[in-house]
């Protein structure tokens, strides 16, 4: 499978706009950022950025904007970003709905970034400042977040710790909320309890931690507050890389907390399907199951 380096996704993409998060990261000197083709099939890429030195937002604008803005964050175990087969895939699919989709990379919490474990959350708090500063979004009514496996903690991480400080001021931008309107969570990593955590990410988050008091504070079942945004949910119960368990923690915290929320587990699908592996599986309509999610909070919001 090709290993090769990458400065910037707008070599992929060049026909949409690509922001980077930061002007100046501080990058590590053993980083080099890179990304591997792991689909032989030109047509059907499936390509991962590993090492991530400079974060980035690709926007998706559909045809017929519906006036909903969505932030995605792609999964990858905390050690890649998985760019199209939970990125474009996805962005593509709900374009076709009306919404307007910011693909994002972020950094990786145990690769001696300056922010160490809350680097993930840095580039999210930040992107949804970004996204909200573009031209475009004085036409959406709201911009929420959606993530995938290791994505999902990025983005109930965000939901939970939206005003939490992790990053020094940069410019204008970052006087802007970062707290979502919304919560969309597949097959999310929620949960460090080892009894249904995702070892893997686990680890990767925790490596470099001082204090054992901190676990419990990326634990994101033990951050529902009654401050955070409507959340949705989607699982499959045969996942056996990410417990189904992460989202029934996470719904039931919600729960206590009074947070509108909506959930489905579907009995097969595995781990990882994003679009192209759900096809044939009754979790396929996982997107028009979100989409109407979506639609019913923005109407309800506007009453």
């Amino acid at each position: 499978m090709l290993v090769a380096p990458i400065t910037s996704l707008q070599t992929w993409f060049p026909e949409h706009l690509v922001l980077p998060l930061w002007s100046e990261p501080q990058i590590p000197s053993d980083l080099v950022q890179s990304y591997q083709e792991r689909n032989p099939n030109e047509l059907l890429p499936d390509r991962a950025v590993f090492d991530i030195t400079h974060p980035e937002i690709v926007v998706f604008e559909p045809e017929q904007s519906n006036g909903i803005g969505i932030l995605l964050m792609p999964g990858g175990g905390y050690q890649r970003v998985s760019v199209d087969k939970e990125g474009a895939d996805s962005a593509r699919v709900l374009n076709q709905a009306g919404f307007t989709v910011f693909v994002m990379t972020y950094r990786m919490p145990n690769e001696g970034h300056e922010f160490g474990a809350w680097t993930p959350l840095a580039d999210a708090q930040r992107a949804m400042r970004l996204v909200r500063q573009l031209p475009l979004a004085s036409h959406l009514s709201s911009i929420g977040v959606l993530g995938f496996s290791a994505g999902g903690h990025v983005a109930a991480s965000l939901a939970t710790s939206y005003a939490l400080d992790v990053y020094p001021l940069q410019d204008e931008a970052d006087c802007v909320s970062a707290k979502p309107d919304f919560c969309a969570l597949m097959y999310p990593v929620i949960s460090m309890n080892t009894d249904i955590a995702h070892m893997g990410s686990r680890a990767e988050l925790l490596a470099n931690l001082e204090c054992e008091s901190e676990p419990p504070r990326f634990s994101l079942e033990k951050q529902v507050t009654s401050d955070m945004p409507p959340c949705f949910l989607l699982h499959a119960s045969d996942d056996t890389a990410v417990s189904v368990e992460n989202s029934v923690v996470f719904w039931l915290a919600l729960r206590q907390h009074g947070i509108a929320t909506e959930m489905h587990l579907f009995e097969q699908g595995k781990h990882g399907f994003g679009i192209r592996d759900a096809q044939g599986l009754p979790v396929a309509v996982w997107p028009q199951l979100l989409s109407a999610w979506l639609q019913n909070l923005a109407e309800g919001q506007s009453r």
